[in-house]
């Protein structure tokens, strides 16, 4: 069977059925994770509209299927809830995104994190979730996506200050081990389960951009070129031990996407050298929807490298079908440096990284799906 060079990153817009629940979980933090127990139906409705999901990934010709991450209500954060020695809980604050306006736009706020114990990746719920697809998806192949370690570690320490005196882990390191031991039991766990293709979802890297006015690293004396490498290595401690137990190792990379808004700037040139060039991964999907990702010539340092690149040209967010011809050109600059056989399209992000999702409808979600596989078959077939 020909693989097809369209992919998607993941997630998809939640039915109205599931999203009653997930209101529900994003106001209360008296119920703890997965939320079953408290939520009666919940799990339910979650496993019958993920099945329908994969259904409709299978009947729509997507080739490697997922949940849609209809079993989680963030991008990110269910799977720091899901380990062993973490309490969730309602912040003050949501994250900070920029409006459509250019204004300042607040997520939903809960966010907290508390470390109450040995963190541990065992018995996720993830992997249940995972095998669920896994027994829809027939013989089709399926990707499991998860919060990036590097990022993840960011979310403890920098956002959440969980390492220290008064905390459960007393510094950075001691914290960042127990982080990297539990992806990778995690890891062994997914292994088991059949799982073949893991992608590592990241919003930090253009952070490191230090032209970009929105980077929380850019304050203090902190080296930025000694923290990238820090992330990197986190990063790559994970990646190789993917490696040795077997899985494919895929990346995606964006600015952040919360109900069609953004987070942050920064371009791909500014930190080629470092996050694409040394992070050991077999796949990048990478952000170009719009001119804050800078020039297609930061794919020279994926050139030389036996990597796949997915050339995130469409936009997750709007409800207009792109501009195909800027999407050809941008493919036809690509192959010059990347060759065809490596290349694959996708929209810069995917639908509902968080459980709100992207301000449009689900049949303009399946068209915009068309297109971009349309796209792709067209550019690809010459």
């Amino acid at each position: 069977m020909t693989k097809s060079k369209f992919q998607l990153v993941g997630s998809l817009l939640r039915p109205a059925d599931l999203r009653k629940y997930k209101d529900e979980i994003e106001h209360r933090d008296d119920i703890h994770y997965p939320f079953y127990d408290a939520l009666p139906g919940y799990k339910e409705t979650e496993t019958a509209d993920i099945k329908r999901i994969v259904a409709e990934q299978k009947n729509n010709g997507i080739d490697i299927l997922t949940d849609g991450e209809f079993g989680r209500s963030m991008w990110h954060l269910d799977f720091l809830w899901g380990l062993e020695g973490i309490e969730r809980y309602i912040a003050p604050h949501g994250y900070t995104f920029k409006d459509h306006d250019g204004g300042t736009y607040e997520t939903r706020k809960d966010i907290g994190i508390r470390i109450t114990g040995p963190l541990s990746g065992k018995n996720h719920h993830f992997l249940d979730i995972y095998k669920l697809v896994k027994a829809e998806a027939g013989d089709a192949d399926t990707k499991q996506t998860i919060y990036g370690p590097a990022h993840a570690y960011t979310e403890l320490t920098v956002f959440n200050g969980l390492a220290g005196d008064n905390q459960f882990y007393k510094t950075k390191e001691e914290l960042k081990a127990a982080l990297i031991n539990a992806y990778k039991e995690f890891l062994d766990e997914y292994k088991e389960a059949g799982g073949k293709i893991i992608q590592f979802d990241d919003c930090l890297w253009e952070l490191f951009d230090e032209t970009n006015t929105n980077s929380f690293f850019s304050q203090g004396n902190i080296s930025l070129g000694d923290l990238a490498d820090e992330f990197i290595n986190i990063n790559n401690e994970v990646a190789d031990y993917a490696h040795e137990i077997g899985l494919t190792v895929w990346t995606h990379n964006c600015r952040g996407n919360y109900e069609s808004r953004h987070a942050v700037g920064g371009t791909y040139e500014a930190i080629a050298k470092k996050f694409l060039a040394n992070q050991r991964y077999d796949r990048f999907f990478l952000e170009w929807d719009d001119e804050r990702a800078g020039d297609l010539k930061a794919l020279e340092a994926l050139k030389d490298r036996d990597v796949e690149v997915v050339l995130g040209l469409l936009s997750s967010k709007t409800t207009d079908l792109d501009d195909e011809e800027r999407v050809y050109k941008l493919l036809e600059e690509a192959s010059k440096i990347i060759p065809k056989e490596r290349l694959f399209l996708s929209h810069q992000c995917g639908f509902a990284s968080c459980d709100s999702g992207n301000e449009l409808a689900t049949p303009q979600q399946w068209a915009k799906i068309k297109q971009g596989q349309e796209i792709a078959e067209k550019f690809f077939a010459q």
